[in-house]
């Protein structure tokens, strides 16, 4: 009796090992990369994932979900998102400004049916790891230079004309 009472808790060390270590490394789930998802489509397909990268471009809204695209620096790949896990999200990737770095666990689709057959992920969730801002704008000293000089020739060329009529 007390070699089966040890064998149970032996079962139940591993099987609560094995539930922790499970929560954990789903919890805890390295994000994959653009690459890595595009090189194996075919071994992510239907598979929950998680993606990191910067937000580029535009949000286009599309009813209560939205279309975001998400730069991990390699590649950008299409997230297919509720509108209400945007909430956070203040900048977006363009020539004026960063945008936000986030992490999105979704279903990676190799070729979404729903979407036109379109890679793309269905985001479940979505996590602001930094905030972007805004890209200061200088004024290029050389470009400056340019238009005073082009200013100065066309107004040259029009007094030439001018004094040419008269």
């Amino acid at each position: 009796m007390k070699i089966l009472f040890n064998v149970k808790c032996v079962m139940c060390n591993v099987f609560l090992l094995y539930a922790l270590h499970f929560t954990l490394y789903t919890a805890y789930a390295q994000p994959i990369s653009s690459t890595e998802l595009i090189n194996n489509a075919k071994i992510y397909n239907s598979k929950t994932v998680t993606y990191e990268g910067e937000i580029i471009g535009d949000v286009m809204r599309r009813g209560e979900n939205a279309w975001i695209n998400v730069n991990d620096g390699s590649n950008a790949i299409g997230i297919w998102i509720n509108t209400s896990l945007l909430k956070e999200i203040n900048y977006t990737g363009s020539y004026k400004s960063s945008g936000d770095r986030v992490e999105v666990t979704g279903v990676f689709n190799r070729a979404c049916p729903e979407h036109g057959g379109d890679l793309d992920i269905h985001a479940q969730s979505l996590r602001k790891i930094n905030s972007g801002r805004l890209r200061p704008q200088r004024l290029n000293p050389d470009k400056r230079n340019q238009v005073f000089i082009l200013l100065g020739v066309l107004i040259s060329v029009w007094i030439l004309s001018l004094l040419k009529r008269k």
